[in-house]
């Protein structure tokens, strides 16, 4: 997960093993040195960036230091043919009480059935947009021209409005905070534009998000090399999300949400998970991804 490096005081707890130099950077980036840590999970990446678990953070510190920058959060999502019947509703109750609820909030529904995006009544400052967008043949398509859209958004509409952008798969349901204290201001074709001998973490195209100015480039730097892979008659082998990965790889995010902002539930029981915030909702691909 990208985002920005302009919150002063945030309140993160680093590991025991943490060097004093990773420590500095996080003092020169205007952020205080905790003073405890979780030595159950890994809270710090190789290059220095927080790794955000329960336990590590204050939500309420986070919560007013936004609200006095005025910070604001688009959440953007993709309900294309029957995704849209059979997720979108689900969404986007369970956002209005889950995700970024002390701040203000716009919901950008990207579909082919605009006049099918249900009627939500809204709180404070929460507001949704819809923007219409081609339906592709392929169901792999529409996920790759994913990227081409937000960038679109961002630029014609998001820009003015939104400081922080987040990006969501639509076939999934918040179940607890996913709040403030996430915004901070591989694959084996060998040809494709996606391709990596070696990575860190994989990164989930479910979640992604950080200030306009970072989702805009990066989206727009994936769309170029997905064209690029086309062009040559390619594909990545898991698409979009391969070529988030490599960008991710190559332009290091400064805070990484850990798995309980993106869980399913057929994985089970994990002693390191005190919360889950954000759920998979049931996965029907053999009626979904049929195209008419």
């Amino acid at each position: 997960y990208l985002g920005y490096r302009e919150v002063m005081n945030i309140l993160l707890w680093f590991p025991e093993s943490l060097s004093e130099s990773s420590k500095k950077h996080y003092v020169l980036a205007g952020l205080s040195v905790p003073t405890r840590s979780r030595g159950d999970v890994q809270t710090c990446t190789d290059w220095g960036s927080p790794v955000i678990w329960d336990g590590m953070f204050d939500p309420d510190h986070y919560d007013q230091e936004h609200r006095r920058n005025h910070s604001s959060v688009s959440l953007t999502v993709f309900a294309v043919g029957r995704y849209l019947d059979a997720y979108l509703e689900a969404l986007l109750l369970s956002a209005e009480r889950h995700f970024m609820v002390a701040l203000p909030v716009t919901y950008y529904v990207f579909t082919d059935v605009p006049e099918r995006v249900p009627d939500i009544q809204l709180g404070p400052e929460r507001s949704l947009k819809v923007v219409r967008v081609q339906r592709h043949s392929r169901w792999q398509d529409i996920s790759m021209m994913h990227m081409r859209a937000i960038a679109d958004a961002i630029e014609s509409q998001i820009r003015q409005y939104s400081r922080y952008v987040f990006c969501f798969d639509v076939d999934q349901v918040f179940v607890g905070r996913f709040g403030s204290e996430s915004l901070y201001t591989y694959d084996r074709n060998p040809r494709s534009r996606a391709y990596m001998e070696t990575g860190d973490f994989y990164c989930h195209a479910a979640v992604f998000g950080g200030s306009w100015q970072t989702v805009k480039n990066m989206t727009e730097t994936c769309y170029q090399t997905i064209m690029e892979d086309k062009e040559n008659q390619m594909e990545a082998l898991w698409h979009d999300e391969s070529h988030l990965n490599k960008y991710l790889w190559l332009h290091k995010p400064s805070r990484v949400l850990s798995p309980e902002y993106c869980w399913s539930s057929d994985i089970g029981y994990r002693g390191d998970m005190h919360v889950t915030r954000l759920l998979w909702a049931k996965k029907n691909y053999d009626t979904l991804r049929v195209t008419v």
